[in-house]
This record gives C-alpha cells, sequence and structure tokens, in this order.
C-alpha cells in the first residue's frame, strides 16, 4: 500500500514515518515539510537513519502525491488538513487526519473552539477511534483519528457511558500530559527551565479537546453529555495520564462495573484492563500504541474513578492512527504496532 506523510517533522509526522518504515504492508512514497524541504528525513531526524532515507518534498507537488498514494496521512495542525482534503477530493486517495479539522459531525462545534472557518463541509469523514467506530472506519475516505486526551478519556469512559451505570452530569477529567505534544517549535512555556521540577494545569473550561470528549460520549449515550476536562503539563517527553470521576446510579454494583469494561474491552488487543484496583503508569505504555486501563470505586462517596494511561505520539496519535489504516486496508490491525513499551 502507498503511503505518503504530509507534516513528516514535526514529532508526530516522525513517529508515522518510523512506524510505518516498519509497517508489513506498507510504502513511504512522500513525505513533505515546507521547512525541510528536499532534505532527508535522516538529516532531520537522526533517529530514522537506515529506516527512512526519502527527501522531504513541499506541498506545493500535492496534486502529484496525491495521485501517487493510496494513503495520505496528514499531521499538521488545526487548520490546514480540511484544505488538503478539498484539494484531493476529486483523487480516489483516502486521508486519515491526525488533526482536528474533521473530528466534529457539526463544523460549527469545530469553528467556536478551534476559532477556524471550517473550508470542506461537505466532506465525509468518520471519526477515528478505532475501537469504538472500527466498522465505519473500513471504508471510510477521509478517517479523522482522536485526539490524544480525547482518547484516554474516551476509553475510560465508554464503558459506563453505554451502560448507563454514571450521572452524566457528574464527569469530571483531570489529564496529565507531557511536552511533546505541544509540538517542535521553540516555545517559552516548554524550554527545559520554565518545564523542569514544574507541573502546571492550562486550559481550564476552555480546552479544545473537551467538545470532542462531549461529542463521543453524547453519542454512545444517546443523549447530550456535558462535562469537566482539565488538562495538566508534566515534566516528561511522552505519556499523558487521565483520572475520569463520575457518580455511580445508586444501584450500580462494583461487579457491574468491572463487567461493562470486560464487555467492551475485553477483546481488544491494545486496550488493557489492569482492572479494579490498578494503577495504570506512563512508563509501561511508552513508545506504543497501548491504553491502560484502571478503575476504582469510592464506597463513601458512591463515585467510580478511572486511570487511563497512553503513549500521546502513539495510541494519542501515530499509532491510532496506523491502527485506523490497518482496519481500513483490512490488515491485521496490530500490523506495524507490535512494539512492547519502552522500559525502564
Amino acid at each position: 500500500m502507498k503511503v505518503s506523510i504530509i507534516g513528516a517533522t514535526g514529532y508526530t509526522g516522525a513517529e508515522l514515518v518510523r512506524l510505518i518504515a516498519g509497517h508489513p504492508e506498507a510504502e513511504i512514497v512522500h513525505i513533505t515539510s515546507e521547512s525541510y524541504t528536499d532534505q532527508r528525513i535522516s538529516e532531520v531526524y537522526p533517529h530514522l537513519a537506515g529506516l527512512c532515507e526519502k527527501r522531504l518534498e513541499s506541498l506545493e507537488e500535492l496534486e502529484y502525491i496525491g495521485a501517487d498514494s493510496d494513503f495520505i496521512f496528514i499531521a499538521l495542525p488545526a487548520g490546514h488538513a480540511m484544505e488538503i482534503g478539498r484539494k484531493l477530493a476529486d483523487q480516489p486517495v483516502r486521508i486519515i487526519d491526525l488533526g482536528a479539522d474533521y473530528r466534529f459531525r457539526d463544523t460549527a462545534v469545530y469553528e467556536a473552539w478551534y476559532k477556524v472557518k471550517h473550508t470542506h463541509t461537505e466532506a465525509q469523514c468518520v471519526y477515528g477511534l478505532s475501537e469504538l467506530y472500527r466498522e465505519p472506519i473500513r471504508s471510510a475516505s477521509i478517517i479523522a483519528s482522536a485526539g490524544c486526551y480525547t482518547t484516554a478519556g474516551i476509553l475510560a469512559l465508554a464503558p459506563l457511558v453505554k451502560e448507563r451505570l454514571i450521572d452524566l452530569k457528574s464527569i469530571v477529567i483531570d489529564a496529565a500530559s507531557e511536552v511533546s505534544g505541544a509540538g517542535r517549535a521553540a516555545k517559552l512555556p516548554n524550554q527545559f527551565a520554565e518545564m523542569y521540577d514544574n507541573f502546571k494545569a492550562y486550559g481550564v473550561a476552555s480546552h479544545r479537546h473537551t467538545p470532542e470528549i462531549e461529542q463521543a460520549l453524547s453519542e454512545l449515550a444517546g443523549e447530550a453529555v456535558t462535562l469537566n476536562f482539565t488538562p495538566h503539563l508534566a515534566p516528561m517527553v511522552r505519556g499523558i495520564l487521565a483520572t475520569a470521576y463520575a457518580t455511580l446510579h445508586e444501584e450500580v454494583t462494583e461487579a457491574a462495573v468491572d463487567e461493562a469494561f470486560f464487555k467492551l474491552y475485553g477483546e481488544e488487543f491494545f486496550v488493557r484492563l489492569r482492572g479494579r484496583g490498578a494503577y495504570p503508569e506512563t512508563k509501561f505504555v511508552r513508545g506504543s500504541n497501548f491504553c491502560d486501563l484502571g478503575w476504582h470505586i469510592d464506597e463513601r462517596t458512591h463515585r467510580v474513578i478511572v486511570l487511563s494511561a497512553l503513549d500521546n505520539l502513539g495510541k494519542g496519535a501515530a499509532g491510532q492512527a496506523v491502527q485506523n489504516f490497518n482496519i481500513a486496508c483490512g490488515f491485521d490491525e496490530c500490523s506495524g504496532l507490535l512494539t512492547a513499551p519502552f522500559y525502564p
């Protein structure tokens, strides 16, 4: 399968190159970067030397790249993918977008939260959280891979919402993440002296992943879900640990909570159920496509607390995009992704 990567020199793009270079069914035919055009990817990222020696092209060649590809992965900031999708709409190439442009069924929600006018509102696209949207992904022409925080939060709460075990008005998500999600460009808050030995919240009541989580949970619930989501920045390079809280309905038992998780994810390879009382850690999923889940029940408050750990560049971005690629192509879902987490 001929694959191209648009935006190959961001952290997510480079992770896509790393994964797809080792995929038994995929051939990387084009990679692009406007900042490093004509350089080899291994010159920008020496860790890819010997794995991929492709030269980076410009998006000026988009029409040719589209015609020469079966799939295009887009790893660009919000606002760019929809222009690419619109320009390639008449070509048979399929698109997997790792940004937010195609994630919302109502583009007005996208415009409200991202402050960007949507220019491809007629696109036929499918939300790409692999475990929950597997069937529509198979035939989709545009797959909108889920975001990093959103994957952690949705996977944590989906069993409880689907089985109607919780009060939908009681959901709160706190999540601690790494610095690589902010991208490679130099930014003052991400410098070593600012990040090291520090831990801080940001985007309180305003983070753009909030409506994405609400959309997926609302679809599972069959009614509108509104929640509070607060992200935090931790001094680490990769990883997200989300903690989701919700009040259980009065009659719900511990066994019912356990059953909900195993019913939804019991056969899923990339969602590892650590079980009730477990404490997932970011280090146990680092460099992988796994999401580890553990849950606890507070008998005093009758609340359930779910812990969700994943690698933001893996299951939260490039890994999930490759998983969606596998689903869309009819390949083994684990193809190119059977990598043990980096430890220690």
